[in-house]
């Protein structure tokens, strides 16, 4: 039975949203509207799509909106007049409501890049940070973790994988941890031979086995540089060496992620893929909540395969363990080159098998900075952007 909000929480949880039109933001209102007398929604935060976020304000009554894009902020104040919902009009405004005492949790959910500022700001806040996005502690994890640790912030991740090893380490030490094994489901194309995957069309690499998810991250999954993210966050989030880091193809997804001990165990966290489980864990961490989600029949047969993933075949997993081996700007750039391929694979602007040659090419010529700053790593975000679509257009 769920508890009521008074012994759960002791009062009404202060939630905010960054990006509730994208999918994690959308499934995270969703798991609210299941426990609407537990949560408050202080802020909800888009990009430009001012429709959905509207129609989710009337719905949930946040104290406060955002929209990023000027024009369509206009049309979302139209939209709402009537029902008195705050419009924030400029960043200054929205990272000052940060600093409500009965804000308690901030969901991040941008994808990309643009998630490291909010990060940053949320973390400066004291803020607790359910994270759904990876980029920013694959570019900034040394300075995110500093800044949790110096603000006393926690950060919860909500990536199915991350929320696996967290919730194994739960009452573990860190000096047993022996690695961590991330599982990828191998996205669609575990199976295909290198020339294969030279034939792969866009519309193919949008279908994902397993997960429905945004398109960005869709095409990082079937090219595996979504488990390489995921390496370099697993890196921050749970102060390992790259030596404790494996990941292995688990194509049925019920594995979410191992932890082995230095005594030879293994925990494993289970669950039907269904992306509301690790985000309920986050929003009532340290609590477990009673949810209607799919349960394991284990008198059934169950099906359990893992395997090797080639390296050669799958180049940007590769590329990423080498950044997170060099260390300093290299997963930035890792990651601004990626962001700059992948976006060219969904103008149809290059093949999808071209994206690691992309990687590739643009780690081997950058300069390399062993400790830059924040200011310092936006710059070679957005110079590594340029730099990666010359080249797009210079092979093309």
């Amino acid at each position: 039975m769920n508890k009521p909000a008074a012994t759960l929480f002791h009062h009404q949880k202060g939630i905010a949203i960054f990006g509730s039109t994208g999918s994690i933001g959308r499934q995270t209102l969703e798991v609210i509207a299941q426990n609407r007398e537990l949560f408050k929604l202080k802020l909800l935060t888009a990009h430009s799509n001012h429709k959905l976020l509207a129609q989710q304000s009337i719905l949930f009554r946040p104290e406060a909106v955002y929209l990023a894009n000027p024009e369509s902020q206009i049309e979302l104040k139209k939209i709402l007049k009537p029902y008195k919902i705050r419009v924030i009009d400029h960043d200054d405004e929205l990272y000052q409501t940060l600093h409500q005492v009965d804000l308690h949790l901030v969901v991040l959910a941008i994808v990309g890049f643009a998630g490291l500022k909010p990060a940053v700001k949320i973390l400066e806040a004291g803020k607790n940070l359910a994270i759904a996005n990876k980029e920013s502690l694959v570019v900034a994890g040394k300075q995110m973790m500093d800044l949790a640790r110096k603000m006393k912030a926690q950060i919860l991740p909500i990536d199915s994988e991350h929320s696996a090893i967290f919730q194994c380490l739960m009452g573990e030490k860190q000096e047993h941890i022996e690695k961590v094994i991330l599982t990828a489901s191998g996205g669609p194309f575990l199976n295909y031979s290198s020339r294969e995957i030279e034939k792969v069309t866009l519309s193919q690499a949008l279908t994902h086995p397993t997960w429905e998810m945004g398109k960005k991250i869709t095409i990082d999954s079937a090219s595996l540089m979504n488990k390489g993210l995921e390496v370099i966050e697993a890196k921050w989030l749970f102060n390992l060496n790259p030596d404790q880091i494996d990941v292995v193809a688990h194509p049925q997804s019920l594995v979410h992620s191992m932890v082995q001990f230095t005594d030879g165990s293994v925990k494993a966290q289970m669950s039907p893929p269904n992306m509301q489980g690790p985000i309920q864990f986050a929003l009532f961490y340290p609590h477990r909540q009673m949810s209607a989600l799919t349960r394991f029949n284990f008198s059934e047969t169950i099906n359990l395969s893992f395997q090797p993933i080639d390296l050669k075949k799958f180049r940007n997993l590769a590329l990423a363990f080498e950044a997170l081996k060099k260390g300093g700007n290299m997963p930035a750039i890792l990651n601004a080159a990626n962001e700059a391929a992948v976006a060219a694979v969904l103008k149809n602007e290059l093949p999808f098998y071209k994206i690691s040659l992309i990687v590739e090419k643009i780690m081997s010529h950058a300069v390399f900075v062993l400790n830059p700053s924040l200011d310092e790593l936006e710059q070679i975000h957005f110079e590594t952007i340029i730099k990666s679509n010359e080249l797009i257009r210079s092979i093309n």
